[in-house]
């Protein structure tokens, strides 16, 4: 769980990030209920894919395709790379759903705990190597602050919640929120980052 569930997805979005917008990051990130609902008919017995299943996954997939543009079939540019890695995460997060059914007899603060701990030591060698933060600088303020309301807030209490949804209601029900983050992250990214709004992507998010 804490490589499917963060370790992965986080290495990919947060590299994605260095060369898309903040908004079609999270179009792409929501189509995670579509590979979930494709992985959950393969991997499990509990939920099987039915017709209207079926014809909701390819109208999403061709929304991905329209977001993605003509340019990706010519070629692997880093822009097509980057949209494949968010796309690669949404694929970690759908089978980190599916995995994590198995913890549903724990309580979610036990799990959550368990996949966080070990994704941090999972992390920790190749971000040594790769980044080398020593050499970075000392960490200001507003980046210790933003540290902190990730950590604490946008993961560690939403993976309590997380748990407990995916116990109770199951691995597509619970990944759905993707479908919402689309529509904050497009506001949040123009207001804030002074990001473009594409119309492919604001059709995406629609």
């Amino acid at each position: 769980m804490g490589a499917l569930n963060n370790m992965i997805p986080f290495t990919l979005i947060v590299w994605g990030q260095t060369q898309i917008a903040s908004g079609l990051a999270a179009v792409l990130n929501a189509t995670t209920p579509l590979f979930t609902i494709l992985l959950a008919h393969v991997l499990t017995c509990e939920e099987r894919l039915t017709s209207k299943k079926l014809v909701g996954v390819l109208l999403g997939f061709c929304g991905v395709v329209a977001l993605m543009g003509p340019s990706a079939a010519h070629g692997l540019s880093l822009r097509s790379l980057a949209q494949l890695a968010v796309l690669g995460a949404a694929v970690s997060y759908a089978l980190a759903g599916i995995y994590g059914r198995r913890f549903k007899g724990m309580p979610p603060l036990v799990t959550a705990t368990g996949q966080l701990s070990a994704s941090t030591l999972l992390t920790i060698p190749p971000a040594l190597v790769v980044d080398r933060p020593w050499t970075l600088g000392a960490p200001t303020w507003q980046t210790w602050s933003a540290m902190l309301l990730l950590a604490l807030v946008c993961t560690a209490l939403a993976y309590v919640i997380y748990f407990r949804i995916l116990a109770v209601a199951g691995a597509t029900n619970a990944v759905l929120v993707t479908f919402l983050v689309p529509v904050s992250a497009l506001l949040l990214g123009v207001n804030l980052l002074g990001e473009r709004l594409r119309q492919t992507t604001s059709r995406g998010c629609c």
